[in-house]
C-alpha cells in the first residue's frame, strides 16, 4: 500500500519564500550587471560629449591632433586599432584552431589536460605584461630580423605596401599585431575547443565507419 507523507504547510511556506529570495537575488545580480554597463556607456558618452558636440563628425575623419591649434581628429588611432584588430585576428585564428584541434581529436589524455591548463594559464597574464614583454624582447627582435626583410619585398606592393614602408622601428602595429595576437590566442582557442567538444561522439564514429579520416 502506497502512503503519502504530509506536507508540513510551515516547510513548504519556508522553501516558496526561500525560493522567491533565491530568484529575486538572481534577478538583482542580472540588473546589475546591465546597469554597470550601461553606467560605462554613459559616462563615456558623458566624457566624449563636448568633444562631439564641437568637432562633430569631423572628429573621426580629421587625423591632424595640433593641441597648440586646437585640431583635434581620431582617425590615425582608429586606423591603427583596426588594422591592428584585423592582423591579429589574421595571426591568432589559424593557431587557436590548430590547438583546438589538437586538443579535442590529436592530444593523448596525458597531454591533453596539461597543455589545456597552460593555454588557460596565458588568458590569466596581465596585459601590461605581455605590452613589456613586446616592447623590450619581441620589438628589438622583428627590428633587427624581420621588418628589413617586410620593407624590401612588400614595400613596394600596392595597397599593403603602405603598411610597411619606413624605417625598422621595431615599434608599431606588427608589433601590436603579434602582442594582441598571443593576448587573444586563449580565448579563441577555449571557444574552439567547447564548440568542438559539442560534437557527439557518435557521429565521429559514424565518419570513421564510412571511411572517413581524423582530418575529414
Amino acid at each position: 500500500m502506497n502512503t503519502v507523507a504530509a506536507i508540513d504547510p510551515r516547510h513548504a511556506a519556508g522553501q516558496r519564500l526561500r525560493e522567491r529570495v533565491f530568484r529575486s537575488a538572481t534577478l538583482v545580480a542580472a540588473i546589475a550587471v546591465l546597469a554597470l554597463l550601461g553606467g560605462v556607456a554613459l559616462s563615456l558618452l558623458a566624457g566624449a560629449w563636448p568633444a562631439l558636440a564641437h568637432f562633430r563628425l569631423g572628429f573621426l575623419t580629421r587625423e591632424i591632433w595640433n593641441p597648440v591649434t586646437e585640431q583635434f581628429g581620431a582617425l590615425a588611432p582608429v586606423y591603427g586599432t583596426v588594422v591592428t584588430s584585423v592582423l591579429a585576428l589574421f595571426l591568432a585564428i589559424p593557431v587557436s584552431l590548430g590547438v583546438a584541434i589538437f586538443l579535442t581529436e590529436m592530444a593523448p589524455l596525458w597531454l591533453k589536460r596539461p597543455v589545456g591548463v597552460a593555454i588557460e594559464l596565458l588568458a590569466a597574464v596581465p596585459s601590461i605584461i605581455y605590452g613589456i614583454w613586446g616592447l623590450f624582447v619581441l620589438a628589438p627582435v622583428l627590428q633587427r630580423d624581420v621588418q628589413p626583410w617586410l620593407i624590401a619585398w612588400l614595400g613596394p606592393l600596392p595597397v599593403i605596401g603602405k603598411l610597411f614602408q619606413g624605417p625598422p622601428y621595431g615599434i608599431g602595429i606588427l608589433t601590436a599585431s603579434f602582442v594582441l595576437a598571443i593576448m587573444v590566442i586563449p580565448f579563441i582557442s577555449a571557444v574552439m575547443r567547447d564548440v568542438f567538444e559539442t560534437v557527439p561522439d557518435v557521429l565521429k564514429e559514424s565518419g570513421y565507419g564510412l571511411g572517413a579520416t581524423t582530418w575529414e
